[in-house]
């Protein structure tokens, strides 16, 4: 009885064993390849849990999002001879999940040892092999990164499909103690020379500036004085149209006037044409006399007057007189 408890025991034991063996769980952005006897099975995964054959069956994780890998301490040696190092390349890559398979099956789970890490001492040496220290510290450091990028994306579209590099970020290699040195004399040179060239631009923007101050100040003046000589010109315009409009007022007045006294003329001698008649005439003859004659009293005429007399017409000195004097 006691046998058989124990016997019951260990068989509930070692199917708790195959039970927790068989068990496993992918995480998510991941999915699970799995082998059996060394050989990669068909089957993917997808993130949760799953059965397997314990014992048998072994399993992979695999990433399919977005990653990074470092690679560290790549020596690489220039055109010239001089071995340096860069301490650390990061390689951001994603892998698409429909390639998992065939990534696996072609370069094992490790698959980016193969395309990435091998991949980026080979292309890097490559590039240090055909520049010298200078182009690849400095000149054209700027570079390799892209050049690096364009260079693994080209040899994975025909090696691995699927497996896309979407960014290489390179640090600054390590030098020569002596030839950094050099480079930070060189850079402290360099430094001097941009402060002396800035320094410069400085001085001619200066200059720059107050020659287009007095430019500016120059226009203005010529700009002001050309305001004030226009406006001196309209004004003497302005003046002489006055003047002229004064003198068409004066000369239309003195023509109005002229005319009226032309019509009054004409019309007065019109006015005499009709008024010089026989007896008109006699009558304004008559008139005359009358204004013209003198009353004299006395018992003789002045002899002045008798001598003027004599000279006048005999009617006008004999007849008048000696009415008036009858008058009297």
């Amino acid at each position: 009885m006691i046998h058989q408890k124990l016997v019951g025991i260990g068989m509930l034991i070692g199917l708790a064993m195959v039970f927790i063996f068989s068990i496993h769980r992918i995480e998510e952005g991941h999915v699970g390849v799995y082998f059996r006897g060394g050989a990669l099975l068909p089957s993917v995964s997808n993130p949760g849990f799953h059965m397997m054959i314990p014992l048998l069956t072994t399993f992979r994780s695999v990433q399919v999002t977005l990653q990074t890998d470092e690679v560290k301490n790549v020596p690489c040696g220039t055109s010239g001879g001089v071995m340096i190092y860069f301490d650390r390349i990061e390689v951001v890559n994603i892998l698409n999940p429909s390639a998992v398979y065939n990534m696996v099956k072609n370069f094992t789970a490790d698959y980016d040892r193969t395309l990435i890490f091998n991949k980026v001492h080979h292309e890097l040496n490559q590039f240090c092999s055909l520049h010298s220290l200078h182009e690849v510290y400095i000149d054209l450091f700027d570079q390799i990164d892209e050049n690096l990028k364009t260079a693994l994306q080209r040899e994975l579209n025909e090696l691995a499909p699927g497996l896309n590099i979407q960014a290489v970020r390179v640090t600054k290699p390590k030098i020569p103690e002596t030839i950094s040195k050099n480079y930070e004399l060189m850079e402290g040179e360099k430094t001097k020379l941009l402060i002396s060239i800035q320094h410069q631009k400085v001085v001619e923007k200066d200059a720059e500036t107050d020659r287009k101050k007095a430019i500016i100040m120059a226009e203005k003046e010529s700009q002001v004085a050309q305001i004030q000589y226009s406006q001196r010109i309209k004004e003497k315009e302005s003046l002489q149209r006055m003047a002229a409009i004064e003198d068409e007022m004066h000369l239309a007045r003195q023509k109005s006037r002229s005319d009226a006294n032309h019509y009054q003329m004409q019309k007065q001698a019109e006015a005499n044409r009709l008024l010089l008649t026989n007896e008109f005439l006699e009558l304004k003859k008559y008139e005359s006399l009358a204004n013209n004659a003198k009353v004299y009293y006395g018992q003789e005429i002045p002899k002045m007057f008798a001598m003027g007399c004599s000279m006048e017409s005999a009617p006008q000195t004999s007849v008048k007189p000696s009415e008036e004097t009858k008058q009297s």
